[in-house]
């Protein structure tokens, strides 16, 4: 364990409780010099400690930050999150350090999260907004044993257990828009990113980047954007835990994966169709093959996009981005 950790670990034991910096020295065999710069480092990173010159230490706050200090302890899952959990106060992207990790053969279930991305993106290379210790910026590494016509079934695995954590964290009513936001009320709560390397064998691994707007202010966000957007903050009216939440999305996520990866893609399908926002509406589809107009159907078994268009032609759509029209717009 690292001295950072130990130290945490030791006043976190007595928290409330004033501990001295000669007993930390003697139970962690350290210098009081030592101890004194870990208190100090974590101070920084916002744990409320106490120091007195005859009573030594006292955590009275614990911060409500994504480290692993504070995570990994209290995690469900058996894989993911549980070794290889890298954290940052700042990073550019967690994905290109994922994607990183990934070509050093770090193994499935490596996770990487920061309290602020500088060069956070989403699809089509936007920009993802990062709200210094407000969100959940994470990416994961995983090696499912899928072949390459398989892999259109992970994006829609990865929102089915982002919207459930929403469901069962916070009680709310999250909907899916295809192929990877998930929304609450129509605003967009969270986004989901993911990148694949595969050669001639099939898929050698995975980056799954997920961002999700928790305690931020509508006001927080750019201008352009809030109209647009939206955080749990918002929709339960309180601030929510970032480390209880990405607990339970890590749960979900292994659940999910779990399911993917064994054979029983059909019970996560079931699930996204319930929890989809586009079936049966018209839309605008805007892909590589250009701008469509039409009303989504369906979404077939390898996570397509079932569109027919005005002319009732039916189209199986891999990728592109959805313009929802009105519902009032639709027509029977």
């Amino acid at each position: 364990m690292m001295q950072r950790e130990a130290v945490l670990a030791a006043i976190r034991e007595k928290q409330g409780q004033w501990v001295s910096g000669g007993a930390l020295s003697k139970e962690l065999g350290v210098s009081r010099t030592a101890v004194w710069k870990q208190v100090k480092i974590l101070q920084a990173e916002g744990y409320a400690i106490e120091t007195s010159p005859k009573k030594g230490y006292r955590l009275t706050v614990v911060p409500d930050i994504l480290s692993a200090a504070e995570v990994v302890s209290g995690l469900q899952t058996q894989v993911l999150g549980r070794e290889n959990y890298f954290y940052f106060a700042e990073i550019d992207s967690t994905n290109n350090h994922a994607k990183e990790l990934a070509a050093k053969n770090s193994p499935e279930g490596t996770i990487v999260v920061a309290e602020r991305q500088t060069a956070g993106r989403g699809r089509r290379g936007r920009a993802w907004h990062s709200q210094p210790g407000q969100g959940i910026y994470m990416s994961l590494i995983m090696r499912p044993p899928l072949s390459l016509n398989q892999l259109s079934r992970v994006t829609p695995s990865i929102a089915v257990a982002v919207a459930e954590t929403l469901e069962k964290q916070l009680d709310l009513k999250p909907g899916i828009k295809w192929p990877n936001d998930v929304l609450i009320n129509g605003r967009k709560i969270a986004g989901i990113l993911t990148e694949a390397v595969t050669d001639m064998d099939g898929i050698e691994y995975i980056i799954i980047g997920i961002g999700l707007n928790v305690n931020q202010r509508v006001e927080d966000f750019p201008e352009e954007f809030r109209d647009a957007v939206t955080s749990t903050r918002e929709e339960v009216k309180h601030p929510v835990s970032r480390v209880k939440l990405l607990q339970e999305l890590l749960l979900q996520l292994e659940k999910r994966y779990r399911q993917l990866t064994g054979g029983e893609f059909s019970l996560i399908l079931e699930r996204f169709r319930e929890l989809s926002v586009v079936i049966g509406r018209d839309i605008k589809l805007d892909s590589v093959n250009g701008v469509t107009a039409g009303r989504a159907i369906d979404i077939d078994n390898n996570g397509f996009l079932t569109v027919r268009d005005v002319m009732g032609n039916i189209h199986n759509v891999m990728s592109g981005e959805i313009f929802l029209k009105a519902p009032r717009d639709n027509h029977k």
